[in-house]
């Protein structure tokens, strides 16, 4: 690691970014900000807060609003409670976006026109702001007021009819992965405006659907189809272009073999001790293989079951085939390599405790990351920030809070 100019602070330093989103997409996109160091402040319903924080069990052992789910997507992040559909409420949110670089939101688009809170009403109010609006369907389109769930658009967008084994039903994947893929696009359009912003000197508004990252991620697959017009069947584990490139059974569990080339594949064939099928003509080129997938993966197969895992990983290390074998997360957060990487690292709880998170996979040479910090609760620093923001005093933080406001 390259050592850190004196003056070096984290890429984010000095944003400013006000998180109005609720369960996954948007705070995922916001504690990737937060991991870069930009000052982040999580907007919740007074008394209620997030849905994720009662997403549970688990949750953090003495804080019934600190569940699993939530700890997952809200690290770094200070915590303010307003109600901004009351005439007060408004008056705050707006003062705090004038001070703010980037708007976090998951609106409904119906709420968001009621509240004067339209993108176009935004920018207009406030020229230099980055508002990164995010929802199931988009603000476009006949579905642009339907509710967008992680599940429905697996299904909607696709990628469920090409998850799963070749019989029986479609699978989703294991993890929201709609909502996080969401998150990683809107960080990345916010980068790109706040780039954009320092040249132009202008705000920008962000229109991002769940439907549309589920769709555009699925890449070659969905690809294959335009090209082909024929629409992919499921594969199971295994790949749709690339053969073998699946999960095998061997003699006594499973490997993951990705014969990526047809060097590897000639490789493999000799760590198999099947030097005759790696010589075959008919299987020389992926395209072959492809294309004879079902007469050739039960060779595959039948030689798989020939060794133990171990004996596996042994001859494929050997002649650098890739592979891999299936773990759990006992034995991911164990491996030496998650640990030298820093991918769990341990917080401090509001009681002191220490708590353990799936950690930033993001590294700079030339600049820190900040320090990470535990997700807050449920209005933590609601006083500290209008104090600090907008410059209301103790007495004026009380008397919002005794008409609920905050």
């Amino acid at each position: 690691m390259l050592p850190f100019p004196a003056d070096a602070g984290p890429v984010l330093g000095g944003v400013r970014v006000l998180d109005a989103a609720r369960v996954l997409a948007g705070p995922f996109c916001g504690q990737l900000l937060a991991d870069l160091g930009a000052d982040v402040i999580k907007l919740e319903r007074p008394g209620a807060g997030d849905d994720t924080r009662g997403w549970g069990p688990p949750y953090l052992p003495g804080f019934n609003d600190l569940s699993a789910y939530f700890l997952s997507c809200n690290r770094g992040k200070r915590a303010l409670t307003l109600d901004i559909g009351t005439p007060d409420g408004s008056d705050i949110f707006h003062r705090l976006l004038a001070k703010s670089d980037v708007l976090i939101e998951n609106f409904r688009t119906d709420s968001a026109e009621k509240l004067g809170l339209a993108p176009a009403d935004l920018l207009a109010r406030h020229p230099h702001l980055i508002a990164c609006s995010i929802s199931g369907f988009g603000r476009t389109g006949p579905l642009r007021d339907a509710p967008g769930y992680d599940f429905a658009v697996q299904a909607l967008s696709g990628l469920m009819s090409v998850t799963g084994p070749p019989a029986g039903p479609p699978y989703k994947v294991g993890v929201a992965l709609a909502d996080v893929l969401t998150g990683l696009y809107a960080s990345n359009a916010i980068l790109a405006a706040l780039h954009a912003r320092a040249r132009t000197g202008h705000g920008y508004a962000i229109d991002l659907a769940l439907a549309d990252c589920a769709l555009a991620a699925q890449v070659n697959v969905a690809q294959a189809y335009l090209t082909s017009g024929t629409v992919p069947k499921r594969q199971g584990n295994a790949h749709l272009q690339i053969v073998p490139y699946q999960l095998f059974a061997t003699a006594d569990g499973w490997l993951v073999l990705n014969v990526g080339n047809d060097g590897q594949w000639r490789a493999f064939c000799a760590a198999a001790d099947a030097g005759e099928l790696g010589a075959d003509a008919r299987y020389a080129t992926n395209r072959q293989r492809v294309e004879a997938r079902a007469e050739l993966v039960p060779h595959v197969e039948a030689l798989m079951t020939r060794y133990t895992t171990a004996d596996w990983e042994r001859r494929l290390t050997g002649v650098n085939v890739p592979h891999a074998v299936v773990r759990t997360y006992a034995d991911v957060f164990a491996d030496p390599q998650v640990i030298a990487r820093g991918m769990k690292l341990t917080v401090r709880d509001p009681a002191g405790n220490a708590v353990d998170l799936v950690g930033n996979p993001v590294r700079f040479h030339g600049a820190p990351n900040p320090d990470p910090t535990a997700p807050p609760q449920l209005g933590a620093h609601t006083a500290s920030v209008l104090s600090d923001l907008l410059g209301l005093d103790a007495d004026a933080v009380a008397a919002l809070r005794a008409k609920g406001v905050v």
